[in-house]
């Protein structure tokens, strides 16, 4: 596997380190990098030149596009570090895939140089190579810093997934392999000069075409691997990695589409979720927060967008469906009920019940027209109903400023009369074991009232609502002037504490 191919599978680590110290490490060991290229190009193409031998040649020119290679590299590292602007929204990244394109190219056209430079030799049966140790030294030396380099520049390009390091590394390892097939044309063609064998002068020429070979077929992975980067192509690992995590959120229906791709060492993950369409609109962003966190744990510092679809699922009710239209035209229903009215037929037909809250500030005639055509959306929506039936309520639009009533004086003995009036009519619910922080109130002409009731744990809501409603009830016959009675239930077991 490639260095590149392992780059795509690592795991991100640079989103745990600082981005400066991310930047320094980079920058560091791709000028590095270039020193050791310059000084192996300038001791290569010497040796090469003094000593004749086209695979010395061959090996410094390598050298000398390593060099043009980490130019690149130290160049494009300080570019794609550059946050996003209003040109490059997603960054400058890319351009270290650019930059790794473009050494693949220039390896390629070396490669496609030194072969045909060989085949000139072998046509024209040679040229003489003037042995001596030199050449030798060199290409051991160049081993030497080419090991060295080679994992200094993979270690940095793993933790920070930066695809010209990860370049520069490979460059620095094929380096390795040409230089011990220069040594083994070398060796041959000195034991070919003392054992008077005349085909093994032939060994330097050959020796460089197959070094040149076997660096057009890496280079050609490895062009492949970029442009599929360029071409906004990612791992087929990554993006299971991804729809795996996101499929394990709880709430999530489907995931309807997933677009996944690379840029240097980011990951950017487009995400379109099926989420269920009774979910509020809280609830959808904690979902979404919930899917994100997901991502990144399966692709650590990756830059997720995520879209969010309301679908229907298969086990909405009536209610449900009813409730998902008033939300669609923003809008609050309550006391929704679904009765089966028998027709003159004997037959049963299904009716809705319920109450919707319109804007105050409307006129009848535009709020009948809502309402209708709500209904008929409910109708188109719920295909099993017969009929819809809506009462229609007011939401306050303006903000009340109820003025309380005092405690003391005429007004005093006033808000005790409507305290006490409300003590009574909760007698005549047995489940009521108290009343408690009454608040008089009036806003005009009007009286408002708010209390905290205590029932029984056990009681079912059903049971607590109609309670409620029935001393609200029995209060206003009390009190017609109240406009308002807000009472809160609370469980028993929760005064006790």
């Amino acid at each position: 596997m490639s260095s590149a191919s392992k780059l795509a599978e690592a795991p991100a680590a640079h989103p745990a380190a600082p981005l400066a110290e991310m930047t320094r490490a980079k920058r560091r060991v791709a000028l590095q990098s270039m020193l050791a290229a310059a000084v192996m190009t300038i001791l290569k193409v010497a040796a090469g030149l003094l000593s004749g031998s086209l695979g010395v040649l061959s090996d410094g020119a390598h050298s000398g596009l390593d060099l043009v290679g980490s130019a690149l590299t130290f160049f494009s590292v300080r570019v794609s570090d550059k946050p996003a602007d209003e040109d490059h929204t997603y960054g400058h990244a890319k351009f270290e895939n650019l930059s790794a394109f473009a050494e693949a190219g220039l390896m390629a056209v070396s490669c496609a140089w030194i072969i045909w430079e060989a085949m000139q030799r072998i046509l024209e049966h040679g040229a003489v190579i003037r042995h001596s140790l030199w050449p030798v030294l060199v290409l051991v030396a160049s081993i030497a810093v080419d090991y060295s380099r080679s994992r200094a520049l993979r270690k940095v390009a793993e933790r920070y997934r930066s695809a010209a390091l990860a370049t520069d590394a490979f460059h620095f390892a094929s380096d390795i392999w040409s230089t011990l097939a220069v040594l083994l044309g070398l060796a041959l063609s000195w034991a070919g000069s003392r054992l008077a064998v005349p085909w093994l002068s032939y060994a330097d020429p050959v020796a460089a075409i197959l070094v040149s070979l076997m660096i057009l077929r890496l280079t050609w992975k490895l062009t492949r691997e970029t442009s599929d980067v360029l071409l906004d192509a990612a791992p087929a690992e990554t993006r299971q990695q991804i729809l795996s995590a996101v499929s394990h959120v709880q709430g999530v229906l489907a995931i309807e589409q997933a677009r996944v791709r690379r840029a240097g060492s980011a990951t950017f993950a487009d995400l379109t979720l099926a989420l269920p369409r009774g979910f509020t609109f809280e609830h959808t962003n904690e979902l979404v927060r919930e899917a994100t966190e997901a991502v990144q744990r399966a692709v650590p510092g990756a830059d997720v967008v995520i879209h969010t679809v309301p679908r229907q699922t298969s086990a909405e009710s009536i209610f449900d469906r009813v409730r998902a239209v008033a939300a669609r035209n923003n809008v609050g229903v309550h006391e929704v009920s679904v009765q089966s009215i028998v027709d003159g037929k004997g037959g049963a037909n299904l009716r809705v019940e319920q109450h919707v809250e319109l804007d105050e500030r409307l006129t009848l005639a535009e709020a009948h027209n809502f309402v209708t055509a709500m209904e008929a959306e409910i109708l188109r929506e719920v295909p099993e109903l017969s009929s819809v039936l809506t009462h229609i309520e007011s939401e306050p639009a303006t903000i009340e400023r109820p003025v309380p009533i005092e405690e003391s004086g005429h007004r005093g003995r006033e808000a005790e009369r409507i305290a006490a009036a409300l003590r009574r009519a909760a007698r005549n619910f047995p489940e009521i074991l108290d009343v408690h922080e009454i608040h008089v109130g009036r806003a005009g002409d009007h009286l408002q009232v708010s209390c905290h009731c205590t029932l029984p744990d056990h009681l079912p809501m059903q049971r607590v609502h109609e309670i409620i409603t029935g001393l609200e009830d029995q209060f206003k016959l009390l009190h017609p002037e109240a406009q308002k009675v807000l009472i809160h239930p609370e469980p028993e077991t929760d005064n006790l504490r």
